[in-house]
């Protein structure tokens, strides 16, 4: 288990990868972002959603980082940037770098992780790119009841 005090900064976290097909994107779409280029009804190649690229992104942080962690909830994202079209049959591959972390001044059981998310495509170039902040547990701190997490809590 990874808590709080095992984050540090400059630390590279490979999250693996995956592929995007176009069913994927065409399912997304019609369920959550139904504008015509991601539905395929524009007349240009179908791209995918930046939503469902940021949700591929989490899949693979989840499975690579927070199941292995001492992790509350994110109290936010920043700098959220689609970089580059992702197109069907594109390898997403994730990483993630720790660029801070800090005491949270509200939770003594908590720590604030604060993190760049960048998901590659096949030319090895960023395709989505955001600075988010992860709510970890502390080593030997119980956890705290469960309260609702603020956006004010974020630089904590």
């Amino acid at each position: 288990m990874r808590y709080f005090e095992d984050f540090h900064v400059g630390d590279v976290h490979e999250l693996g990868s995956c592929r995007i097909s176009e069913a994927d994107v065409r399912s997304f779409a019609q369920r959550y972002d139904p504008q015509p280029l991601h539905l395929g009804l524009s007349g240009e190649p179908v791209i995918a959603s930046g939503w469902q690229v940021a949700a591929a992104f989490m899949r693979l942080y989840v499975d690579a980082v927070i199941s292995g962690s001492a992790a509350e909830v994110s109290p936010g994202i920043d700098e959220l940037r689609w970089l580059r079209p992702v197109r069907p049959g594109d390898l997403l591959v994730g990483r993630m770098t720790v660029l801070g972390t800090t005491p949270s001044l509200t939770r003594a059981d908590c720590g604030i992780v604060r993190q760049r998310g960048e998901l590659t495509g096949d030319s090895g170039l960023p395709v989505m790119r955001f600075v988010f902040h992860g709510l970890m547990r502390r080593r030997g701190h119980a956890p705290a009841p469960a309260e609702p997490v603020h956006s004010d809590t974020l630089g904590s």
